[in-house]
């Protein structure tokens, strides 16, 4: 399935949380957090502004990106869960 999100919303796959601590501890289920890592899956056709233009995103498809705990809508496309959210709710772009 091919999906485009509107204006300035992008889709998100959270990428895989360790499973194993620096130290070597195996974390349980039950103790993780959803990692607030992502590789940026799709992205809209930008913000409209007020004087009617459009402008283009910062961020592009392929790029891992940080993104608040609480942030976006989850959604299951595929049996994937992804999030869709605005790209102001995107705190920084993993290089």
């Amino acid at each position: 399935m091919k999906i485009r999100p509107l204006a300035d919303r992008i889709v998100v796959k959270r990428l895989a949380e360790e499973e194993k601590t620096k130290g070597g501890i195996i974390i349980p289920d039950t103790a993780k957090e959803k990692p607030i890592e992502g590789m940026v899956v799709a992205v809209g056709n930008g913000k409209s502004l007020k004087d009617g233009k459009l402008r283009p995103l910062d961020v592009k498809a392929g790029a891992r990106v940080l993104f608040g705990k609480y942030s976006g809508t989850e959604v299951k496309l595929e049996g994937d869960e992804h999030i869709i959210l605005r790209e102001d709710d995107i705190l920084a772009v993993v290089e």
